[in-house]
């Protein structure tokens, strides 16, 4: 409700919410984000009861027609979290919003969407497992675990992804040239705007957002590994704490899910620029030369798509290990027969 309000708001009142450089939400589309709003709203309220036939394949209808309209809302999610991270600014306060409520719309339709087809196979909606009385009981937690050894080398792999767009910013924050790009014009045009985290960082050879994508990596480790799941020594007063299921779970599929999707485009676009089928990007300073760009944009494509699909297959082996167990459930499976 709460959604809808905000899109039936922006639309009646001509407010313009950014949907990418030089383009803009119509109303109309507004409009109909709200009565989705609206009708996914409904149908979660319903999923809680008991329907007829009908009536399920309208919930599940609803749930599957809203999820990939709120997930693709969600794409410039990374790209505000760089901005703020490195104090650059927003540049719009409604893209924001609209970013932010897609998200929190989209967790919500995953998680009730979830429960929901749970509740049809007649599995405990909240820990999935079936098993008899109530569903609020106390949870049993599994033991820490590290990722199965299959998952971690995927993800080590997609993690290579980053090298290339990692090597080639850090050439050119160092002063080296690359694809055509002088160390010195890249320092100037990227300095231009620069806050004054990105200039210290850039004084120590250290793009910023390749520091952001460091932190990415740093998450997927955690996703990995058992210190993901128990707090290690370093963290002082919590160490030897068990680490909260959503507290990596929730920024990796925030911010793995948008990445994965703008990654896959660049990726595709590029080799299509490069023969041909698709005109050739010209090239603005710092760059050169069109082939120039278009390399980097594949490899912004190999980087931001290798670490969001990592992020989210080691999220899914995290979610998997760590998923709690309602007691009686535990005690239906640990039963002597």
């Amino acid at each position: 409700m709460l959604y809808a309000a905000v899109e039936i708001t922006w639309a009646v009142t001509g407010t313009t919410v950014p949907w990418k450089d030089h383009s803009a939400y119509a109303s109309g589309v507004q409009l109909f984000l709200a009565t989705l709003a609206l009708l996914v709203g409904g149908a979660c309220l319903a999923g809680t009861r008991a329907l007829s036939r009908l009536g399920r394949a309208a919930v599940a209808t609803a749930l599957v027609t809203a999820l990939p309209v709120l997930v693709v809302g969600t794409n410039g999610l990374p790209i505000y979290f760089v901005t703020m991270a490195t104090l650059s600014g927003v540049q719009s306060a409604t893209g924001l919003a609209q970013v932010l409520l897609n998200t929190a719309g989209a967790a919500l339709v995953l998680l009730a969407g979830l429960s929901y087809r749970r509740r049809l196979r007649g599995d405990c909606p909240r820990c999935g497992r079936p098993h008899a009385g109530a569903v609020d009981g106390p949870l049993t937690h599994p033991a820490a675990s590290r990722a199965p050894r299959r998952t971690r080398v995927a993800v080590y792999l997609l993690m290579c992804g980053l090298l290339p767009w990692a090597g080639s910013k850090t050439v050119w924050t160092l002063g080296g040239n690359a694809l055509g790009v002088a160390g010195a014009d890249w320092q100037r045009m990227s300095g231009a705007d620069a806050s004054g985290p990105a200039k210290a960082t850039a004084s120590a050879g250290i793009d910023v957002t390749v520091l952001a994508a460091m932190v990415g990596i740093f998450l997927l480790l955690g996703l990995l590994y058992a210190w993901g799941q128990v707090f290690p020594r370093w963290t002082l007063f919590l160490s030897g704490r068990r680490v909260p299921r959503l507290l990596p779970l929730v920024p990796a599929w925030l911010t793995g899910i948008p990445l994965a999707m703008y990654g896959a485009v660049l990726t595709v676009l590029a080799p299509l620029i490069a023969v041909g089928v698709l005109p050739g990007i010209e090239p603005s300073p710092p760059f050169t030369s069109s082939s120039g760009i278009t390399w980097f944009v594949e490899f912004g494509g190999l980087a931001f798509g290798g670490l969001g699909v990592g992020l989210i297959v080691a999220a899914r082996s995290y979610a998997a290990r760590t998923r709690p167990i309602c007691s009686s459930a535990l005690e239906v499976t640990t039963k002597p027969t």
